[in-house]
């Protein structure tokens, strides 16, 4: 079992920076692979970028790629996506997830932070 709790999020102006942590609690956070989604009001959930539980690859969605940047500390049990250049259609509410040894299916999920982007 894997409890994921997310925080960091908040109201930013768009080219503005912020930071998101996803700290995990339970055995072996080093053998997850983790991920960041979003979900905008009145939108599905989208993928936003993963790593491997190794933390040699990473992924990302095209709408964030060169802003974004997912890392981990396998030391603190926590991944961290760092958002920069930030925009009005980044805001949505961000989830993170993890995946026992993989990326692409997850079996746990946090409940979400709140990223919202003024213009």
């Amino acid at each position: 079992q894997v409890q994921l709790v997310e925080s960091g999020g908040g109201l930013v102006q768009a080219g503005g920076s912020l930071r998101l942590s996803c700290a995990a609690s339970g055995r072996a956070f080093s053998y997850y692979g983790m991920a960041w989604f979003r979900q905008a009001p009145g939108k599905e959930r989208e993928f936003v970028a993963a790593i491997s539980w190794s933390g040699g690859s990473t992924y990302y969605a095209g709408s964030v790629k060169g802003r974004f940047t997912i890392s981990r500390d396998n030391a603190k049990n926590t991944v961290y996506l760092q958002m920069n250049s930030l925009n009005p259609e980044d805001t949505a509410v961000y989830y993170c997830a993890a995946g026992y040894k993989r990326v692409g299916n997850y079996d746990y999920w946090g409940q979400g932070t709140q990223v919202t982007v003024s213009s």
